[in-house]
């Protein structure tokens, strides 16, 4: 395979910045761990056969009653591996956050190529939802949904997309009306070539940058809001919990000074989140020299 040019080179100046290889490392490195969660966690947290209350609330470094294992990361109040449940969690909101901010990004690409393209009603009508969603804060519009559909993975999902999809069809817009005073453009309408292979094979492919940049700051305000959510008990039930609902179950427990319930979900998040946005703000500056620092 053929690698441009301009592709090498911005995969080079990427990596120029030893924060940008640190925080790529540890994105890559959380989703093989929490993907890998069955061979590498020391325990299924939710396995009932394998939990046992009696080593509840165990300390960082202690072992069990039977002294056959060592809690790395202490228990929780039911008895579970810390390691293990921060390890299951991330696969949990890793998922949640690629998901959402993929199908966000498939429905506002093609709602901002539609806006752009056709213009006229079709673009006033798009964006006037679009300033519509934006208008309300996320949390707000995301608590109403759930409210109204109840708890799960997929409710959740559905919530988080739409709040997404706005974030999306702004951008794609914006940079498709550019695109469509170009040459190719008009070269191609010229061949009375049909709308949706104008969208899609020649417009959309030149709005792929900014589009990039926008997923990657959405995955991370995608797994950002489930935590919120769940933390307010409104994401996903206690079956399937997140890093959002592990920092929730420990809260209570940190003025009992037991705070690794809580601390590690919530240092294991920080990362993540952290990872993602420097990895985002390194692709901003290379896609758009202007802005770089």
């Amino acid at each position: 395979m053929i690698i441009s040019p301009k592709i090498r080179e911005s995969v080079a100046h990427f990596f120029e910045s030893p924060l940008a290889i640190i925080a790529f490392l540890v994105l890559l490195a959380l989703p093989v761990i929490a993907l890998l969660a069955p061979w590498i966690a020391p325990q299924d947290p939710y396995d009932l056969a394998t939990v046992s209350i009696l080593n509840g609330r165990l300390a960082p470094g202690e072992t069990d009653m039977s002294g056959t294992m060592t809690y790395w990361l202490g228990t929780d109040e039911a008895g579970r591996d810390m390691l293990s449940a921060i390890i299951y969690g991330l696969r949990i909101s890793i998922g949640i956050g690629i998901i959402s901010a993929l199908a966000g990004a498939v429905i506002g690409s093609v709602a901002g190529l539609l806006a752009a393209h056709f213009g006229g009603r079709v673009d006033t009508l798009i964006m006037r939802l679009v300033d519509l969603q934006l208008s309300f804060p996320a949390i707000l519009i995301a608590l109403v949904l759930l409210a109204t559909l109840g708890q799960g993975i997929d409710k959740v999902i559905i919530a988080l997309v739409a709040v997404q999809w706005a974030y999306y069809a702004r951008t794609v817009r914006s940079v498709a009306l550019s695109e469509s005073a170009k040459d190719y453009v008009a070269a191609a309408r010229s061949q009375r070539l049909s709308a949706a292979r104008i969208m899609f094979r020649h417009i959309l492919p030149n709005c792929l940058a900014p589009l990039l940049v926008i997923l990657t700051v959405q995955t991370a305000h995608a797994i950002t809001l489930e935590a919120t959510l769940s933390f307010l008990g409104l994401g996903l039930p206690k079956t399937q919990p997140s890093l959002g609902l592990l920092i929730s179950n420990g809260f209570e427990f940190m003025l009992g000074h037991e705070y690794w319930i809580a601390i590690f979900p919530g240092i294991a998040l920080l990362l993540l989140i952290l990872a993602i946005n420097i990895v985002s703000d390194r692709l901003r500056d290379i896609f758009n020299p202007r802005m770089a620092r």
